[in-house]
């Protein structure tokens, strides 16, 4: 009887002991199976962020929701749309100009020219002022936009093409790949991004910030690259091919303007000479 009991007894513990070593197997093996799971979420995820295909940028065309007229002699190197009206700065040596428009009839309403040696370009609002680039002469201006008097002026040392801002910091190009972020009040660099497709973009002409984005033109391209600003990745290209008749055209009058309205979502695109300026609308390729 004795005997039977500690038989008993060490079969008992021997079969709890399988049992707790099945238990830790299975235990073990279900946490090994979660990690794989999680490893294997982990890496999808870094496939697919850093996939070709979701680097590729979307390819898009256009639509003409409405034509204006524009001035067939402003040499177009800056674009703003600014409660109700366009900001327009013109170039050329002795032409250069700083505009008020308005949209339907294309009438200048409000003009101050540059001095002659100046060659105007890009032109962004910020805090009620109007901050335009000229081009080769490291010389910037600040202008009062109800009044257009000189207010300052600032240097840089690069050439200026085009200035937009994205509510804190201006963002200007100088014909380069690199975007330059610049501090509002001093005007003094705060940092840059080298802007790339498969390779670097060059020729990044007048720029606009809409919607987290920096839309700008390839000079004597007829196409805008839309840029993520933190990255400097191109994530779109919007192709204008066509938008305006290029027959007899001087080659110099390339596409280079770009609006936005943001209380309308309104996008508007003209060129230097333009005898039209042209709100659009996106249509995807893809």
């Amino acid at each position: 009887m004795l005997k039977t009991l500690v038989r008993a007894n060490i079969k008992g513990d021997i079969l709890e002991k399988v049992l707790e070593t099945v238990m830790k197997k299975r235990c073990l093996a279900g946490i090994l199976a979660g990690i794989a799971v999680i490893t294997l979420g982990v890496v999808i995820f870094v496939l697919s962020i850093n996939s070709p295909v979701s680097l590729r940028p979307l390819n898009y065309t256009y639509g003409i929701v409405e034509i204006y007229p524009h001035d067939s002699d402003a040499f177009t190197q800056g674009l703003v749309f600014e409660g109700g009206v366009l900001y327009e700065s013109t170039g050329l040596y002795g032409e250069s100009t700083l505009r008020r428009v308005e949209l339907e009839t294309g009438e200048i309403m409000q003009l101050y020219t540059l001095p002659s040696q100046f060659f105007g370009e890009g032109i962004t609002i910020f805090d009620d002022k109007i901050i335009q680039l000229t081009w080769r002469s490291n010389r910037g201006f600040v202008y009062d936009i109800h009044s257009f008097d000189l207010l300052a002026q600032f240097s840089y040392p690069t050439e200026g093409w085009g200035i937009t801002h994205d509510g804190s910091r201006l963002i200007m190009s100088d014909g380069t790949a690199t975007l330059y972020f610049l501090d509002p009040e001093t005007f003094k660099q705060v940092g840059q991004v080298e802007v790339h497709d498969i390779g670097p973009v060059t020729e990044l002409n007048e720029i606009e910030y809409i919607k987290g984005e920096v839309y700008a033109n390839i000079w004597r391209e007829e196409k805008i690259a839309i840029i993520n600003p933190q990255s400097g990745r191109v994530t779109g290209w919007i192709d204008l091919e066509g938008i305006q008749d290029i027959e007899n055209r001087d080659p110099n009058n390339v596409l280079n303007g770009i609006a936005y309205d943001a209380e309308e979502d309104r996008l508007f695109v003209t060129g230097k000479r333009w005898s039209h300026l042209f709100e659009i609308n996106l249509v995807p390729l893809d």
